[in-house]
């Protein structure tokens, strides 16, 4: 059976890339892995006394909760569903995991605006990068 991996965060963008990635997987007969990665990276630009560990372990808390939700609606829909959530950057995470699962596919939600973390261009770059390093096709949807 085929295995998608999505990458996704939380937030009405992502709600929708959800749902598009459960149609794909349906209608393709796949199942899916929602990836949540916590990258604590951005604490070293501030000043304050922050403990990354702490931020990263509420983080990692959060994204629990928002792919639980992801699953249960894939599982609503038929399909098939796990989680699982890293630490680290994205594009490493994304890629490790890929390879661990023997995905077939990568898929990613499209920008939504001013909000979202990539531009689409920088997506663009992304998705190609991770074809080639690991030979998984990837979807921007």
């Amino acid at each position: 059976m085929k295995k998608i991996l999505c990458a996704t965060r939380g937030g009405e963008a992502s709600i929708r890339t959800q749902d598009a990635v459960i149609a794909m997987a349906k209608k393709e007969g796949a199942t899916i892995v929602f990836l949540y990665v916590v990258d604590v990276e951005f604490l070293r630009l501030t000043a304050r006394g922050v403990r990354p560990d702490v931020v990263a372990t509420e983080l990692e808390r959060m994204g629990e909760f928002l792919l639980a939700m992801a699953v249960e609606r894939a599982a609503a829909q038929g399909v098939e569903a796990d989680m699982i959530v890293r630490r680290g950057p994205l594009t490493q995470a994304l890629e490790e995991v890929g390879q661990q699962l023997g995905a077939d596919a990568v898929a990613f939600g499209r920008p939504a605006g001013v909000d979202s973390s990539f531009s689409l261009s920088d997506l663009e770059k992304l998705a190609a990068r991770i074809e080639e390093d690991t030979g998984i096709e990837t979807y921007i949807l």
